[in-house]
């Protein structure tokens, strides 16, 4: 887990991306790659998860590939036979988080109060998903959560986007941020490579 940890914190940003076409995956890495940003959280919100993480793994073997909302145990599976480094959940749910000890590989799993913080640190984990960030309170909120938690690491998700980022990363004990804007879902769907590519690049230079 340190590892990945260390990649996150290099990177600052993690790309949320949703491709209800696996092969959808290949364009948009090329212009992860090309642009500084290799790094993606592909999520499970479409069928399509599976293939596009062992298409990019093809394609780009030295990209950081997280699986998100990876919801049970088939899911963690699929996401680390696939070629997936870790997994992200929205919340927190002991039984995924089992999973993943089982099949040895990390997990990143979604908290917003001290009940779940408290749970996954019970579980053996130091670090979390701060999710829904900005509807659960945003970085008032992250900051009152960190205070006795601490030995927490966290990936704030949920709202997150480029007037807000840096502000989040200004808090101690956050890696990295979780976001979509620069893997917009209708830009993929619409083929627009060059666009995304630019809003890529134009994150990767703000965080520099």
């Amino acid at each position: 887990m340190q590892q990945i940890i260390e990649r996150l914190s290099k990177h600052k940003v993690v790309p949320v991306i949703a491709v209800d076409k696996a092969e959808d995956i290949l364009p948009l890495g090329e212009q992860l790659q090309a642009n500084g940003l290799p790094v993606a959280e592909i999520t499970y919100r479409s069928d399509a998860a599976s293939k596009a993480i062992e298409l990019l793994r093809e394609a780009y073997p030295d990209m950081l590939i997280g699986a998100g909302t990876v919801l049970n145990e088939k899911q963690v599976i699929a996401a680390k036979q696939a070629g997936a480094d870790f997994i992200v959940s929205p919340g927190l749910n002991p039984n995924t988080v089992r999973a993943c000890q089982k099949h040895n590989i990390a997990i990143i799993p979604g908290v917003n109060n001290p009940s779940t913080a408290e749970q996954a640190i019970e579980l053996g984990l130091d670090t979390v998903k701060f999710f829904p960030a900005e509807p659960s309170g945003g970085i008032a909120m992250l900051k009152s959560l960190l205070a006795p938690y601490s030995m927490l690491k966290i990936m704030p998700t949920g709202g997150i986007n480029a007037k807000n980022i840096q502000s989040y990363l200004d808090v101690t004990g956050v890696v990295a941020c979780g976001g979509s804007w620069m893997v917009d879902k209708s830009l993929i769907n619409s083929g627009k490579w060059e666009e995304l590519g630019e809003l890529i690049a134009d994150i990767v230079k703000q965080l520099k």
